[in-house]
């Protein structure tokens, strides 16, 4: 069984012909719809809107609380935590050699703080209800 190819050939070609174009009912040959108006375009050198906010009704926030400051015993764990991997990237990068007794007590340093701060943990669990959430 062979198929029509004539008709659908021609299928194709009345596709192609009218492409780009609506073919129009009876009932779609009444007037189209008039297009909407365009509004005011903007050119890029134009200032904003106003959005019609006065001084007296914007929010202001009050300014942020001092950030609070560690006690000298830890300050002194964190510098070892973060300060005597610091002071030994910068001489290997560096390409200095280092005492022993330097890079001992340096290693020491790390301990000694990263040990005090899990000990200084406060042990109570977190209430379960609270998000962290202040107001």
């Amino acid at each position: 069984m062979q198929r029509e190819q004539p008709d659908e050939d021609a299928a194709w070609q009345a596709i192609v012909d009218n492409y780009g174009e609506r073919v129009l009912e009876p009932e779609d040959q009444a007037e189209p719809a008039a297009a909407p108006e365009p509004g005011p375009v903007r050119q890029p050198d134009d200032e904003p809107p106003e959005l019609g906010y006065d001084d007296e009704d914007s929010f202001v926030p009050p300014p942020p609380p001092p950030l609070p400051r560690p006690t000298p015993d830890r300050l002194l764990a964190w510098l070892g935590v973060f300060g005597s991997p610091a002071v030994l990237l910068v001489f290997v990068v560096a390409g200095v050699g280092i005492p022993s007794l330097v890079g001992w007590a340096l290693v020491g340093a790390f301990l000694v703080g990263f040990g005090y701060l899990v000990l200084t943990m406060p042990s109570d669990p977190r209430d379960p209800w609270d998000d962290g959430a202040v107001l």
